[in-house]
């Protein structure tokens, strides 16, 4: 046997060998007790978090809402310490590959939850563009009416909404009392959302909605009786379930809110951030780690910023080419009709070149949608919103059409990719459809690898020929800039003394973002810490993974294969990203080798 061929031949069997590792075999003990550890617990966590269980297709606990007060809390952190003491009784080693990576997200989800408990998260239950009485607010809409047995459902949720409002009101009472709230400075224009359920007219509320039109099964009897008990419901425990939430929120959590902005100066501060950032990044890295990645990249995507300037012939630097693209009507729609139709246009465009670089797609289509008007005006340009796989609709890809003067057109090709497809539709959907996954695994969204996958998406478009002009081409720049910028600020704010206006300041320098946008967007990572540090990680992880394969594989290297294995995993963190990418790597280079090595015999 020649030389040349016995050496391919050892590598061969070194790389089957770190394959076959990766993608067996193993059973033994701890695999029945594993299941039977995350079955009971899933069973726990639907039972506690109703909606949650609503939104996943389980309709067991569709009449009820979860409770939360402090009692509550101390009880889900009692049993998820039971079920922490149970898992480290168990071994991946025990376990066959697939098992093993359930295993290690399944810890982390179990680790989150009493890392919460412990930082008292839980104390502060909204951010400047999210909360539970948004979540609420959601309700008509989420919500499938086809018979008389879910309009009763749905109203036995509203009943509760006095009751476990008032254990909200406690538990952010407790927070004023700690000093573990919102920063004062963010909370300006947060109770528009509860001023728009504090209505006169019963049919004037968004609650009633589902009344206005019934199913045709539904015997006019049994309709009159719903609309009887829905007037009564939304007048007597939903309308002062608000008004109690409107006044507190102005007499005493305003008022009592802390002055402070970073995390680091809540209670055990730099404790409560770096949980975040394992949350969130899933990363072990220091904030300062963090910055300095995000500075390298400023500079990086600024440095390709400045090509498109000079490609454009703009007669100005880059503080006045920025102003151009913030203040040119050209850029803008002049209706919100237009808007979401130009939207609509870059989703079709999409859906057509998808093929380029995916061979499995979803089954589960989306729309394009306005942002509701109660949270537009301080939420963020655009959002993906996921529908359950068993329900009676798709997705939604939210535009937000709020103040149409600081929504430019050129952003909407790369806002169109991240939040739709092959962004966050495209990924959410495929994960909804492995059934062979565990329910926790299947359900769960890990905004390293969700908004890592968004953003990765947005560079696709270059790919599929999506963008086309040239300030298009800036637009993603400028998003992408957006996400970089994101790991200065927010290690900034909540590990280095950065100041709002520092922040502001330095996000309106380097991205086309409008001041509307900035100021938005700035107020969401004060309110929000960690979260901001998702994309850019998760993007960079997942090009420097690429990248990766492309040198190991060569000409042999099958983007759409690339693709359909990442998004075959769904949602993991970072660290099993980068295993399970690498041993798919070293499989497909041992077929390879292998397949060669035949045809020299």
């Amino acid at each position: 046997m020649p030389y040349a061929v016995s050496m391919k031949a050892g590598l061969i069997a070194v790389l089957v060998l770190l394959a076959s590792s990766f993608t067996t075999v193993v059973a033994a003990d701890d695999s029945a007790a594993f299941k039977k550890i995350y079955e009971q617990e899933w069973a726990f966590r639907l039972k506690e978090f109703p909606t949650m269980a609503s939104a996943t297709g389980n309709d067991d606990y569709a009449n009820k809402l979860g409770h939360v007060s402090e009692a509550d809390q101390k009880r889900r952190f009692d049993y998820w310490s039971r079920v922490q003491q149970q898992l480290q009784a168990l071994s991946c080693e025990q376990l066959s590959h697939e098992d093993c990576v359930n295993f290690r997200l399944y810890e982390k989800q179990i680790s989150d939850f009493l890392a919460d408990y412990v930082s008292k998260a839980y104390l502060i239950p909204f951010n400047s563009d999210w909360g539970f009485y948004m979540e609420w607010g959601r309700l008509p809409s989420d919500t499938d009416f086809n018979n008389a047995a879910d309009y009763n459902n749905y109203l036995s949720r509203l009943e509760m909404m006095g009751p476990v409002m008032e254990e909200y009101i406690v538990l952010m009472r407790t927070g004023i009392e700690l000093g573990i709230t919102q920063p004062r400075v963010i909370l300006e224009g947060r109770d528009e959302p509860i001023k728009a359920q504090l209505v006169k007219r019963v049919d004037a509320s968004p609650f009633f909605a589902p009344f206005m039109e019934m199913p045709s099964s539904i015997p006019s009897p049994e309709q009159a009786a719903l609309l009887a008990r829905a007037q009564q419901v939304i007048t007597e425990s939903v309308i002062p379930a608000y008004q109690r939430l409107f006044e507190f929120f102005h007499q005493e959590y305003i008022p009592g809110a802390r002055e402070t902005l970073g995390a680091y100066q809540l209670p055990d501060g730099a404790a409560y951030y770096q949980a975040a950032i394992r949350r969130y990044a899933t990363v072990d890295m220091s904030p300062q780690e963090i910055h300095d990645i995000g500075l390298s990249e400023v500079a990086r995507i600024r440095a390709e910023m400045d090509v498109i300037i000079q490609q454009v012939e703009f007669a100005g630097d880059f503080p006045a080419f920025l102003e151009f693209l913030r203040t040119d009507a050209q850029f803008y729609a002049r209706s919100a009709k237009e808007l979401l139709a130009f939207a609509s246009y870059y989703a079709k465009k999409i859906d057509g070149r998808l093929p380029i670089l995916f061979g499995h797609l979803p089954r589960q289509p989306y729309g394009v949608a306005p942002v509701p008007d109660d949270i537009a005006p301080f939420y963020t340009g655009g959002r993906y919103v996921p529908a359950a796989l068993e329900s009676h609709r798709g997705g939604y890809y939210w535009v937000n059409t709020y103040q149409l003067e600081s929504r430019p057109l050129y952003n909407i090709p790369a806002l169109t990719l991240h939040e739709g497809a092959p962004g966050h539709h495209t990924q959410g959907a495929l994960a909804l459809e492995m059934r062979d996954q565990p329910d926790f695994r299947r359900n769960d969204y890990i905004s390293a690898y969700g908004e890592g996958w968004g953003l990765y998406a947005e560079k696709l478009g270059v790919e599929m020929d999506i963008y086309e002009t040239p300030y298009e081409h800036f637009g993603r720049l400028s998003y992408e800039m957006w996400r970089a910028c994101r790991l200065v600020i927010d290690t900034g704010v909540h590990s280095m003394g950065w100041t709002r206006a520092q922040a502001l300041d330095y996000l309106a320098a380097n991205t086309a973002l409008s001041v509307h946008e900035v100021t938005t967007e700035i107020d969401r990572y004060i309110s929000w810490p960690g979260q901001a540090l998702s994309y850019k990680l998760g993007e960079y992880t997942l090009w420097n993974l690429r990248r990766e394969a492309e040198s190991a594989l060569g000409e042999n290297f099958d983007v759409r294969a690339f693709h359909d294995f990442v998004l075959g995993l769904g949602s993991v963190t970072l660290d099993i990203l980068q295993d399970e990418v690498r041993a798919w790597m070293a499989s497909q280079l041992a077929s390879q080798l292998a397949s060669h090595s035949d045809e020299a015999a």
